[in-house]
């Protein structure tokens, strides 16, 4: 997996529309499940991004629409952002470089671990591995940019 990547300007990578798709696993039960739609990273006027996900989950126990949303502020570094829950939350630092490609998350009484694959100009994945007394979870996304290196 190549984490090393020549992207300098995070925000500007992002900006537009992708297809994810998502695999989920409860290692616990081993339950699986799977969400599919399209993320929209749009420009907001702080200099950052907003993040909206909108598709289908498939899971035993619910199967139909699904959202969710954050907000990605400017880093540390222009190859970095700095992701927050709509109320303001901070939520984790998201980057492909060799050293900040994972980060990690507290939310009593789970640990939260994500890592970030850069897969080329219009393709990336994330990890999420949750474990603790109440999750242990598996989630895998893909995301290839929709209508990659078309000429506008």
């Amino acid at each position: 997996m190549n984490h090393q990547q020549p992207i300098q300007d995070l925000r500007a990578y992002l900006a537009g529309s992708w297809a994810v798709e998502r695999t989920l696993l409860d290692r616990a039960s081993g339950t699986r499940g799977s969400f599919s739609g399209v993320v929209l990273y749009t420009e907001n006027p702080d200099g950052g991004l907003d993040y909206r996900e909108d598709g289908t989950m498939h899971w035993p126990t619910h199967t139909g629409p699904a959202f969710r949303e954050y907000v990605l502020a400017p880093g540390a570094a222009p190859d970095s952002l700095e992701v927050f829950f709509p109320d303001g939350r901070p939520f984790h630092v998201m980057a492909f470089s060799e050293k900040g490609h994972e980060d990690k998350h507290w939310c009593d009484p789970d640990d939260y671990r994500v890592t970030y694959t850069y897969n080329g100009p219009d393709s990336f994945s994330f990890t999420w591995d949750v474990r603790g007394p109440a999750k242990d979870l598996l989630l895998e996304s893909h995301l290839v940019r929709i209508n990659a290196g078309r000429q506008e």
